[in-house]
Parts: C-alpha cells; structure tokens; sequence
C-alpha cells in the first residue's frame, strides 16, 4: 500500500516555468509560478510510488516569505499532524533565498513529531539540466526513510540531507548551493538508497519550548544591523525608532560591531533592547566572552545572523531574561 504524504507549494524556483529552457537568470521576473497540484501533474509518473496530496499555499518567489508565512505554515501542518492520520509527513516546496530561514522557523516552533522535509531548485522546473524533478523525489524518498525520521525539519537538494539549523545557502546559481559548513550533512539521497550518516542532536519541533503565536504581530520586531569598514549609528538608530525589541548585530569575526554601532548599540541595550552578537562571515561561533556579559548582550553561538533573528523572536515570546535567552542559544 502506498504512503500517503502532503505537499505544500510555496512557489520559488522549484515551481516556476521559465520562458525558454536556458534562462536561468532573469526567469524570476519573467517566468510563470506554478501551483503545486500543477507541479504534482508535470512530474506524471515520476510519483507513482507514493499517494500524494497537494496543499496549494503561495506561488511567489521565496522573497515573499516571511515570519506571516511562517506562522501561518506552522498552524497547517500542526492540524495535519491531529486531524490527519493518514498522513506520513509533509513536503513542502519553497524558493532557495529564504528557504533556510522558513526551515529554521518551523524546526523551532511546530509542535509535531510528523516528518517534515523543505525543497527547492537552483533552476526552474522546465530549465535544461533542471534539478526540480529530482530534488522533489529526494526529499520524498527522505521522507519516507525510517533512518531520517526524529531529526526535526529537514532540507534536501542536490543529494544531501541537511538539518534546519545547520544549513544556508552558498551559491548564488551553482546546483551544489546548500552546505551545512561546519557539521556536514545528515546524509544523501542516491539511486539506490536513502543513507543517514549522522543523527541531529539538538531538540526540535514538539521538544523545543516555543510555539508558533496566532498572529505575526503576537511576535517582537528583531532586526539585523551589518556592520562594514566605517558603519556608523543611523541603522541601529532607526530600528530602535522602528519599535525594535531585539537586535542581532552581524558583526566583524569573531563578533565585533564597528566603533559607533557598538556605541548605539550599548545605548539600545541600556534602553531594554535585546542584543545579540552574530558574525557576518558565515561559520565558527561567537563566544559568550566577558563584554557581551557586561552589556547583557547574548552570544549568538554559531548562527547566522538571519537564524539568530528567528531564535531570538521566538525566545522573546517566552522571556526576556537574558541567561535564559542565552541558554536558548547554547541548545537550540
């Protein structure tokens, strides 16, 4: 008997039919998003082996997909997981520029164990040498595999299986895009088989302490300050006038803000917003070191900064107790 799973369509790459087959450039602006009971019909026989359900969502370029989404996602697939028995997990299909942050979202805040497994392209799905097709049919058959399962969120593309927490984006049209740069991979899809190498180790989904709220205004305004050569105060100055209740500063390795955002940003701590200390190069942690302690900032361990922001919105809905917070970033 085949397994029945749900796929949500998000849009994004994976969903789009460009306007000829060897545009893999301007397709964004150009190209057609499809539905995804439209993207379930091209595939044809390809899906045979499993019974699918299609959950139309959004058809939109990845760019806009954001925390609204997200919660709205989360709500989805927990009604699923109670109302659904049937259902063996859940795909869903999600353009490649915010696909890890979609992922890290729902890995922290939906409070089911059902398996749960995002996928996107690098080429549109009617592209030459498109990987839409077999990226699809990985991230099914990794949603399907035993070994995978009790893993949280997970997201596959070009053959490998990534945990949400670990991965990003890095390539901007290369098909190999997606790295987890200091854990590697949980594993690879091949012709053949399905093989986990690793298991996560961190809590996720229904084991975390944060859940998705009803409505995105119910989550605090975090915003990201990026600091260069020279960055002076305006960016901190303004999210602060915006009504922020966090920031995440993307500083210089290992975490450092420039002279004048350090300056605004005590100024912002002192005024009860929450500062967390990031890195804009990518991978290695920031330590919690002596400064960041003296200020109430937290350290945000090894995410990135736009992963740190997710944490720390979560974080936010639970406590504003600063070591609380920073144990948030140690576990999860």
């Amino acid at each position: 008997m085949k397994r029945k799973i749900a796929i949500i369509g998000c849009g994004g790459t994976i969903s789009t039919i460009a306007t000829n087959p060897t545009d893999f450039i301007d397709y964004p602006e150009t190209g057609r998003k499809i539905e995804v009971n439209e993207v379930v019909e091209r595939m044809g026989e390809l899906l045979t082996f499993v019974d699918i359900e299609a959950i139309p969502f959004r058809a939109v370029g990845s760019s806009a997909i954001g925390p609204a989404e997200w919660i709205e996602m989360c709500h989805i697939i927990d009604r699923l997981s109670m109302d659904r028995t049937d259902i063996s997990g859940v795909v869903i299909l999600h353009g490649t520029a915010t696909l890890e942050e979609t992922a890290y979202f729902l890995n922290l805040a939906l409070k089911t164990a059902l398996p749960v497994v995002l996928v996107g392209a690098q080429r549109p799905f009617n592209a030459t040498g498109s990987d839409a097709q077999v990226n699809l049919i990985s991230a099914i058959r990794t949603l399907l595999e035993p070994a995978a399962a009790g893993n949280g969120v997970l997201v596959v593309l070009n053959d490998e299986i990534h945990q949400a927490r670990d991965v990003s984006k890095g390539s901007t049209y290369r098909l190999h895009a997606f790295r987890s740069a200091e854990t590697g991979p949980l594993g690879t899809v091949d012709a053949d088989r399905v093989t986990i190498f690793r298991n996560a180790v961190r809590p996720a989904m229904d084991s975390t302490p944060f859940d998705a709220p009803a409505f995105v205004t119910d989550l605090p305004r975090v915003d990201i300050t990026y600091a260069y050569a020279g960055s002076d105060a305006a960016v901190v100055d303004a999210f602060c006038a915006a009504g922020a209740s966090g920031i995440i500063s993307a500083g210089f390795a290992p975490g450092m803000p420039s002279i004048k955002e350090r300056a605004a940003l005590e100024a912002a701590s002192a005024r009860g917003v929450m500062v967390v200390q990031a890195s804009r190069v990518g991978s290695g942690r920031v330590a919690e070191r002596s400064y960041l302690k003296q200020q109430g900032w937290i350290a945000a361990n090894d995410l990135t900064p736009h992963k740190a922001r997710i944490l720390l919105m979560l974080a936010l809905t639970v406590t504003r107790d600063r070591d609380e917070i920073q144990s948030f970033f140690e576990i999860y």
